[in-house]
């Protein structure tokens, strides 16, 4: 056997080897492309009620949304309505009671401080006057009066 015979001989192993490495590999990827079109067919079976349920959820989430639109329109309407019953009930009875608790005040302070000398003694601050922030002593209140 020449030497090229023996290169020819090599060569064709190579290729050989070559083309059963690429067979197999042919083969896996045609059996990687079988579980890929399976795989897309079954995602495209569920999708499709999945997007049914999707869609009828969004629907019922819209009317739930409208019911609870109209509850708030309610609520501000009934919100407004107990605002100006307030202020009705304040005006008309707000102003004779402030009226009525200013008089008894006044009767009550008239009959509280009979017999007694309203200068010397006011009967709020204990015997003691409050001038600017600070308690001046009866006695120095005397003094000051000239008495």
């Amino acid at each position: 056997m020449t030497g090229g015979e023996v290169a020819g001989i090599l060569v064709a192993v190579f290729w050989a080897i070559l083309v059963s490495f690429l067979a197999v590999v042919l083969a896996r990827l045609a059996q990687t492309l079988r579980a890929t079109t399976r795989l897309v067919a079954d995602v495209t079976e569920q999708a499709v009620p999945l997007l049914a349920d999707a869609s009828a959820t969004v629907r019922s989430a819209q009317t739930q949304l409208d019911r609870v639109d109209a509850i708030a329109s309610d609520v501000q309407e009934v919100t407004a309505n107990a605002s100006a019953l307030s202020t009705t009930v304040a005006s008309t009875f707000g102003g004779p009671l402030v009226k009525v608790a200013a008089f008894g005040y006044g009767v009550r302070r008239a009959l509280g401080g009979r017999g007694r000398d309203r200068e010397d003694v006011p009967p709020a601050t204990g015997g003691r006057t409050v001038i600017v922030g600070r308690t001046v002593p009866l006695a120095r209140r005397r003094k000051q009066k000239g008495r």
